[in-house]
């Protein structure tokens, strides 16, 4: 009886094998041929599952976002229950930085995807989307923390929403060797220090 074939497991081994074109080499190495050929599967293969190069780099975007999001979610549940909002906030913006190899190759797949988007409009109202998404999330976790009193009254909780956002811009200072890791989390932890106030 001939094998069954998990089609989802089979096109979450082309976008892995994307996402290491991407790591590896850079966005210009992520044709249907030379994921094809880091996957270790025919060029044919490939094209069965996606039919254009477009519908592979929006798979393996969106898969790297759902890697994202259950790293994130993990880490929420081992901070308790309930959680507090800047530990919430912590491991969310530690995800987006590349400080471990699954979080460094999703965030190299995002800056490939956000290059791609500059010039495709499909990807830019979809990569678009999904940013605005996670600001959103952001935004709602700063809200109910400034209502429950752990952040003053006086912060604006979109501009504070932009300002732990821009805590991702310390990507490339990691990627080349700027700064060191831990050097990114202390920044990290120093803002989120002064953000949080402790309820009197």
């Amino acid at each position: 009886m001939p094998k069954q074939v998990d089609h989802r497991e089979r096109r979450e081994t082309i976008a892995r094998a994307l996402w290491r074109a991407v790591e590896q080499r850079g966005i210009a190495h992520a044709s249907v041929r030379e994921v094809a050929q880091e996957a270790g599967i025919s060029h044919g293969a490939v094209q069965h599952y996606f039919a254009t190069r477009e519908e592979m780099l929006v798979f393996a975007m969106d898969f790297a976002s759902e890697q994202t999001s259950r790293r994130v979610a993990e880490g929420v549940r081992e901070l308790g229950n309930p959680p507090h909002p800047r530990d919430m906030l912590r491991v969310m913006i530690a995800e987006m930085l590349p400080l471990h190899p699954d979080a460094r190759a999703t965030s190299r797949m995002s800056a490939a995807y956000v290059l791609e988007a500059l010039h495709n409009e499909n990807i830019h109202a979809r990569a678009r989307d999904g940013l605005a998404q996670g600001r959103d999330l952001i935004e709602q976790i700063v809200r109910q923390a400034i209502s429950d009193g752990h952040i003053g009254p006086d912060h604006d909780p979109a501009t504070e929403t932009d300002l732990l956002l821009a805590l991702t811009g310390l990507t490339p200072l990691i990627e080349l060797g700027v700064i060191e890791p831990a050097e990114a989390l202390t920044a990290v932890d120093q803002h989120l220090d002064r953000l949080f106030t402790r309820r009197t």
